[in-house]
């Protein structure tokens, strides 16, 4: 195991996702899809920006958005890929589970891109999610898919030739770290089961409006060919009371 996180990565994921990273383009897409087209005039804060990758197709739908992540080094390379306007962006390095840098009620709506399966505290995100958004605000979020990404999930060879995914420890909830060096999860990764999800948005007194499980794309398939036939990842939209 080793003990990087997103900061002493953070160089190597910028380079990935700017040359072109099929799964995490089709997870930007697949989450901008429960957003309007148009976002002008709309106040959209990106939970766990990363390197920009969404809080960047927010302002190209015309939103004023706000990109925070706790890596600096990450934000760095976020103001260092500029603005696509007709929106503007703004970014901080801020904490998810506490959101310091945005006010009570002024946030129209946020996303979460493979994000909130990283914040050590999800009752304290979900906390400051209801806070900083507007009544009847909504948060539209992404995670892995928990049934498949499971801790010790693999894959095997099914008598026909084709690839089986092998469910891991799927009730083993907690902090993992992958040891693959070529891993965005050797920075880690909290594994929470749906259940877990699910209860945590009803508790905080989210109205569920859409759910999906979204069928990878062609051009996934082709550059993840295991992964055609399964979820990659598990996509919600919830509003506030």
């Amino acid at each position: 195991m080793t003990d990087e996180s997103w900061d002493t990565i953070a160089d190597w994921y910028a380079a990935l996702l700017r040359a072109g990273s099929a799964l995490n383009d089709f997870n930007r897409d697949v989450l901008l899809a429960l957003l309007p087209d148009e976002l002008s005039g709309l106040r959209v804060l990106d939970l766990g920006c990363g390197e920009g990758i969404i809080t960047r197709a927010l302002a190209a739908r015309g939103a004023a958005a706000t990109g925070i992540d706790p890596s600096p080094r990450l934000i760095e390379h976020a103001r260092a890929a500029g603005t696509p306007g007709p929106g503007t962006v703004v970014y901080a390095v801020d904490d998810g589970c506490v959101l310091g840098t945005v006010a009570d009620g002024s946030v129209d709506r946020m996303t979460a891109g493979l994000s909130l399966n990283h914040v050590p505290d999800l009752d304290a995100a979900l906390a400051a999610v209801r806070r900083v958004l507007v009544p009847r605000g909504t948060l539209a979020f992404s995670i892995p898919h928990p049934c498949f990404e499971a801790p010790h999930a693999s894959w095997t060879t099914a008598t026909d030739g084709t690839a089986r995914r092998v469910v891991g420890d799927y009730l083993a909830e907690g902090f993992r770290r992958s040891d693959n060096p070529r891993a965005v999860r050797r920075a880690g990764n909290q594994h929470r089961t749906l259940a877990t999800y699910l209860a945590a948005l009803l508790r905080h007194g989210f109205t569920l409006e859409a759910v999906t499980e979204p069928t990878p794309t062609a051009h996934v398939a082709a550059r993840r060919p295991k992964r055609a036939g399964l979820p990659p990842f598990l996509v919600v939209r919830v509003r506030s009371a």
